[in-house]
């Protein structure tokens, strides 16, 4: 993927920052400002390309990407939803005084964190085949020509990394809110 299309690519983004800085460095070095702001050009260009490799956004069971749109394994909705249902019960158990249902809450809640971590996995696992297929895939195919073929095995690419995006988006989302929880108790 080259940075002249419309698709992203970290890899592109990493390169283009490297190029970037080389040329910085050398305008720095010759005192040539026009090298300089070039290459501090190319530098901030690949800082919008990483951003938009990793832009995602989540709508419901549904992963949007600049690569385009997929639908998240069953398991992580339900699992999600188990965890919600898990914890009201483990909190109507609190107030009612049921430790039944209190422990019932938690063993749900439990049962919807696996669920979901697997749903997670299966979608990073198929999200990171697609990908490797897609780019072999579309540069056999590109090699020989093939471009009905090449962008077949590209919209594979695509949907691979748009299904490790929505991943990655539920992963930090969490880390994000495990944190605060954190923070919350220190302050306390």
């Amino acid at each position: 993927m080259s940075s002249t299309n419309d698709n992203t690519s970290t890899l592109q983004s990493y390169v283009d920052s490297a190029k970037g800085a080389a040329q910085n460095l050398v305008g720095s070095v010759l005192g040539t400002s026009g090298d300089q702001a070039e290459g501090k050009a190319k530098q901030e260009k690949a800082d919008a390309e990483y951003d938009a490799s990793h832009a995602t956004a989540k709508l419901g069971p549904v992963t949007v990407t600049t690569s385009g749109v997929t639908k998240d394994h069953p398991d992580r909705s339900a699992g999600s939803w188990n965890q919600t249902v898990g914890s009201a019960k483990e909190a109507a158990g609190g107030l009612v005084g049921s430790e039944s249902l209190k422990q019932s809450g938690r063993e749900q809640n439990r049962e919807g964190q696996e669920q979901e971590a697997a749903g997670q996995v299966s979608d990073l696992a198929s999200g990171t085949a697609d990908r490797v297929t897609g780019t072999v895939g579309s540069a056999v195919a590109g090699l020989t020509g093939d471009r009905a073929k090449k962008a077949e095995y590209q919209k594979q690419h695509d949907t691979g990394k748009t299904q490790q995006r929505g991943v990655e988006h539920d992963l930090n989302k969490e880390a994000e809110a495990r944190k605060a929880e954190a923070e919350k108790k220190v302050s306390e």
